[in-house]
């Protein structure tokens, strides 16, 4: 049968247009699809598909994070309750690549109704807005231990917690990543003997036990270090047990909150602050959300952003425009800098204590540098130097004058580097060591900076000084500017790099002198050791030349190697 040429004709135009319409029917639901399945993520659900974001990227890593955020917790809550911190930390071999992390403190306890969150919620804490001195920031460490833990055993957190009024409570819970809420799985009310108060928590976990210089037990070793008025007690996974007494009793001092300085906020956060605050008047939210802004500070800020703005501005119908002006005024106009007494630094004294109580050294030297300020946050540096092997080769003056070789002590120097190594670099950041990251950091980017030559250490080009040495450095500060949530390094601020240099030379001038002395006692050994070794030969000379007997030549020989001893005094 043959069709007319015009009915193909419309056929021919009709198989186009069919197959476009399916075409953009199915396009249609995959947008639709597309749209569907978008949905919100959960900042738990974030962090465990990037862990290595907090520092458990590796299984020897994830250990040390673990044992890192439970002892910062514990030292913070002692701190805060004014109560001298007694810590003991067990590791626990239980399966072939799986160990226990117990962390006990004797702190003040932890109210039942906020240990789920506490343990299992990431992003919840109590100093994240506090600018005060404090270990723990963002609320995320303990938290991702246990959901780290959970994702590779699948076995929960154990918590045991005592407050001083209340009974000791044991809770066993995980986080639900999809929701960041936790999932309580038992709950009850527990004995826990020769306890008045105190936390302990448990985490299994998928892990490797390494000794080293990025090891658990030198965590600890550092740790005892920075914080002299701590007793920690250390289980390592083969049973043998470390003690760490504590050198001094004296308690950190309370730290004092304060508000934020003006010329640290952006304008973004500014905007934020003039449409949240309950203040009625621009001068009125200047003195009550800023610390250092009195009535004078207040008119010479708003005299200088103009546009229209007044002392009685209503704050929260401030537009965009006149709060950018606000923001410049406020960065021109000449503000004190913050208050100090939100941060407190180990002291010079305490600093040296711990250096001598965990190093063995020939010479120590510290220094704590004045407050300074970076982007409206107060921060103080320390510098501790410990130098020399009591077991290497060395001379010491005695109370006599006389110059004479150190007796060698045996002990192992693990902080301490080897005569022909580069010094060790003993990192802190509010009395938490930093062991990874160290290339990316501040402080290692000051202490190569500095010139170690000139006191009297060889140093090559852009590295750290080959010598047999420990620097420690430590900062404290309301707000630690680390690059990145594991908290491993600090940024490179130009104000922390000058005070860490500075804190740096400080040190570094008392070192020289005492590199020099030893210079100076090794050149007068050495001609003492030679003019010795011949006044033997002197007294037969003088024997054979004056006739003298044995006695006399034994007075001459007594006599001469007295007035040696005697000019070679110091």
């Amino acid at each position: 049968m043959t069709l007319p040429t015009d009915t193909l004709f419309e056929l021919d135009e009709d198989v186009p247009k069919k197959s476009a319409k399916k075409a953009a029917k199915k396009t249609s639901r995959r947008k639709d699809t597309s749209a569907g399945a978008a949905r919100d993520i959960s900042v738990a659900e974030f962090f465990e598909k990037n862990r290595h974001m907090l520092g458990f990227d590796s299984p020897t890593k994830a250990i040390l994070m673990a044992v890192k955020e439970a002892v910062d917790n514990a030292l913070d809550a002692c701190e805060e309750a004014g109560i001298l911190p007694e810590l003991r930390v067990e590791l626990t071999q239980t399966g072939e690549r799986v160990f226990r992390v117990a962390v006990e403190d004797n702190g003040p306890g932890i109210p039942d109704t906020q240990i789920g969150k506490i343990f299992g919620k990431l992003l919840y804490g109590s100093k994240f807005h506090k600018l005060s001195q404090s270990r723990g920031q963002q609320g995320i460490g303990i938290s991702a231990a246990g959901m780290y833990g959970k994702l590779t055993t699948g076995k929960p957190v154990r918590i045991l917690s005592k407050t001083r009024r209340g009974k000791a409570v044991e809770a066993i819970l995980s986080i639900d990543t999809l929701r960041n809420k936790p999932e309580e799985h038992s709950r009850e009310v527990v004995a826990w003997e020769g306890k008045k108060h105190g936390t302990r928590v448990e985490i299994e976990m998928e892990a490797l036990y390494k000794k080293g210089q990025r090891s658990v037990d030198m965590y600890l070793k550092q740790t005892a270090i920075a914080n002299p008025h701590l007793t920690l007690t250390y289980v390592d996974p083969t049973g043998a047990q470390v003690v760490y007494e504590r050198a001094s009793r004296e308690k950190p001092p309370q730290t004092a909150e304060i508000k934020p300085h003006p010329h640290g906020v952006e304008l973004g956060r500014l905007i934020s602050m003039l449409k949240e605050t309950s203040c009625r008047s621009l001068s009125g939210f200047l003195q009550e959300e800023f610390c250092r802004v009195g009535p004078t500070v207040a008119k010479k800020i708003v005299a200088a952003a103009g546009k229209g703005l007044s002392l009685k501005s209503y704050p929260t119908r401030i537009a965009r425009e006149e709060a950018a002006s606000l923001h410049k005024a406020i960065a021109a106009t000449r503000i004190s800098s913050p208050p100090t007494d939100c941060i407190a630094p180990i002291g010079a004294e305490l600093l040296l204590k711990g250096l001598k109580k965990e190093l063995e050294a020939d010479f120590y030297v510290t220094a704590t540098r004045p407050p300074a300020v970076y982007r409206g946050n107060p921060f103080q540096i320390e510098v501790g130097i410990a130098y020399g092997k009591p077991g290497g080769v060395g001379l010491e003056v005695t109370e006599t004058g006389r110059i004479r070789k150190k007796a060698k002590v045996d002990a192992t120097q693990d902080l301490v580097a080897a005569a022909d190594e580069p010094a060790r670099l003993l990192r802190f950041a509010n009395r938490v060591p930093l062991l990874y990251q160290q290339a990316g950091c501040a402080i290692t980017k000051s202490v190569t900076q500095t010139n170690w030559r000139s006191y009297g250490l060889s140093q090559p080009g852009g590295g750290l000084p080959v010598a047999p040495m420990a620097i420690m450095v430590h900062i404290a500060s309301v707000w630690v500017p680390f690059t990145s949530e594991s908290k491993e390094a600090l940024a490179s601020y130009p104000e922390i790099i000058k005070e860490i240099k500075l804190g740096l030379q400080e040190c570094g001038r008392k070192l020289g002198t005492h590199i020099r002395k030893g210079k100076r006692l090794k050149r007068e050994y050495d001609k003492r050791e030679y003019i010795e070794t011949y006044i033997p030969h002197i007294g037969i000379a003088l024997q054979e030349i004056l006739d003298l007997t044995a006695k006399e030549r034994d007075e001459t020989v007594a006599t001469l190697e007295d007035v040696l001893h005697r000019s070679r005094k110091f």
